[in-house]
C-alpha cells in the first residue's frame, strides 16, 4: 500500500471507526462459555486436527472490537493483533483493560511490517481488511509468510454483484466529489431516502439496519479504497499467494444440494460441475452475495477435507453448529417432514432442511462426543443394517452440506 493510500484509509477509520465500537463484551463472554461452540469453532477450521484452546492467532485489521472478541473466546490462546487505525487500536486497548485480556497483544502496524513482529501464527482472521488495501496481492502474501505449517487464515473480501447498488452510488459520490465528512454523510443519508422504486441499493439500504449508521454508510459509500472479488477471481487471489481453498465459513449457499438451487431444472448439471465452477454458478444465479467468507491454508499444506465417499464417516464426531435450530410447528412442516432445521445465520431463507422421524431421532442423539457409528447403533441397532447406515450417511452429509454441523475428524488419521 503506497503512503498516501495508506494515509487516506487511516485517516478514514480514525474520523469513522468501523464496526461502531462497543462497551461491553459481556454477552459475547457470556455465549462463549459454551464448550461446545468452541469445539464446533475450532473443527470448522480444523476437522481432522485433535482440539485445542492453546493457539497463536493474529487479527489482522482487528478494527475496534474483533481482537478482544477472540480473546475472550480463547483466553488460552496468544493473541496478537494490528490496526493501522489509532482509534481501533484505543478502542482495543480500552476493552483489553476492562476485561483483563492478558492474552491479548495490539500493535498499530500495516500488514506489509508483519515481519516486525518475529511471530508466526496457528491462524489468521482477516476480514474486512484485503480489499481495502492499494495492493491485496501483497497484503495475501505477506500474511502467509506468518502462517505456520497446518495453519488456517479465514478470510472475507467484497463479492461483486450484491454490492453492484453500492458501487453505483461510490461513483454518483465520486463524480459529485463526497468526501466523508459529517455534512455530506448526513446528506448522502437524505439523497438515499429518495432514491428510485427499483434502484440496485433499494433492497439492501431496507434489509441492512448497519447502514442506519454513519460510519457504517461511510465504510460502504466513502471507502477511499475498495474492490471486489468474483468466486473465480477469488481462487485466483488465493493461487497467486501461494494458498489453498478449504471452504466457506457459511457454504450451503454456494451448494447446487442445498435450497433453491437444488430445485431448479438444472440443478443435476449444477451438481456435475467441478467445485470452483459450481460456486461461482452459485454466486451468479444467487445475484446477491455481498461478500466472500471462507477459511484457507497454505499450498504445501495436506488437506483431508470432509468427505462421505469413503470408509471414514463413520468415525467422525458430528457437532451441532450453534445457530442450528429445530423446528416442529406440525402446520408450517413440507409435507413428510418430521422437522425442519434452520441455521439462523443464514441470510438466504431458503436454506433450511427438511428432516424425517428417523434423521430426528439421529439428529436428537448428536452430543459431541458421539461418532456417527456409536450414534447410528444407539439410534436403530447394534450392528446397523445396511439401510441403517445408508441412512446415517446420507443425513449426516446433508447435515454438513447445510451448515448444521461441523464434525471432528481428528480421529481419521489413526484409521
Amino acid at each position: 500500500m503506497t503512503d498516501d493510500v495508506r494515509e487516506d484509509v487511516c485517516d478514514f477509520y480514525d474520523r469513522y471507526p468501523y464496526p461502531r465500537p462497543l462497551d461491553s463484551l459481556d454477552a459475547y463472554r457470556a455465549q462463549w462459555q459454551d464448550p461446545q461452540r468452541r469445539h464446533a469453532d475450532f473443527h470448522l477450521h480444523w476437522p481432522t486436527r485433535p482440539y485445542r484452546e492453546d493457539s497463536s492467532i493474529l487479527i489482522a485489521g482487528c478494527g475496534t472490537s474483533q481482537a478482544a472478541k477472540h480473546a475472550i473466546r480463547w483466553p488460552s490462546a496468544k493473541i496478537i493483533a494490528i490496526d493501522l487505525s489509532a482509534t481501533s487500536i484505543r478502542h482495543t486497548e480500552e476493552l483489553k483493560r476492562k476485561y483483563n485480556l492478558t492474552n491479548l497483544q495490539v500493535h498499530q502496524l500495516p500488514i506489509d511490517r508483519l515481519p516486525e513482529l518475529n511471530s508466526t501464527f496457528d491462524q489468521i482472521v482477516c476480514t474486512g481488511v484485503l480489499h481495502h488495501l492499494r495492493d491485496p496481492d501483497a497484503g495475501l502474501r505477506a500474511l502467509r509468510t506468518v502462517l505456520n505449517p497446518h495453519g488456517t487464515m479465514h478470510i472475507m473480501i467484497y463479492a461483486p454483484y450484491g454490492r453492484a447498488g453500492i458501487y453505483m452510488l461510490q461513483d454518483f459520490a465520486h463524480r459529485l466529489k463526497i468526501r466523508a465528512t459529517d455534512d455530506n454523510i448526513r446528506d448522502l443519508i437524505t439523497a438515499l431516502r429518495l432514491l428510485p422504486p427499483g434502484h440496485p441499493l433499494e433492497n439492501l439500504l431496507r434489509q441492512a439496519p448497519d447502514f442506519r449508521h454513519e460510519a457504517a454508510l461511510a465504510d460502504a459509500l466513502l471507502h477511499p479504497q475498495d474492490r471486489a472479488y468474483s468466486v473465480p477471481q477469488l481462487f485466483d487471489f488465493l493461487h497467486a499467494a501461494g494458498l489453498t481453498f478449504a471452504r466457506w465459513i457459511k457454504q450451503a449457499q454456494y451448494f447446487a444440494h442445498c435450497g433453491v438451487l437444488s430445485r431448479i431444472p438444472q440443478s443435476t448439471r449444477l451438481a456435475q460441475l467441478r467445485a470452483i465452477d459450481q460456486y461461482a454458478a452459485a454466486e451468479l444465479f444467487r445475484g446477491t452475495m455481498l461478500r466472500h467468507s471462507f477459511i484457507a491454508h497454505r499450498d504445501d499444506d495436506e488437506i483431508h477435507p470432509i468427505s462421505f465417499a469413503g470408509t471414514t464417516w463413520p468415525t467422525y464426531i458430528p457437532i451441532r453448529t450453534p445457530e442450528t435450530i429445530l423446528v416442529e410447528v406440525k402446520d408450517r412442516l413440507p409435507p413428510n417432514a418430521a422437522a425442519v432445521l434452520i441455521n439462523q445465520s443464514h441470510i438466504y431463507t431458503d436454506l433450511f432442511l427438511p428432516i424425517t422421524d428417523p434423521q430426528k431421532l439421529l439428529f436428537d442423539t448428536i452430543d459431541g462426543t458421539r461418532t456417527i457409528a456409536e450414534i447410528t447403533e444407539r439410534t436403530f441397532s447394534s450392528p446397523p443394517d445396511q439401510e441403517h447406515l445408508e441412512t446415517a450417511r446420507s443425513f449426516f452429509e446433508k447435515l454438513w452440506w447445510h451448515d448444521q454441523a461441523v464434525f471432528d475428524a481428528s480421529n481419521q488419521s489413526q484409521n
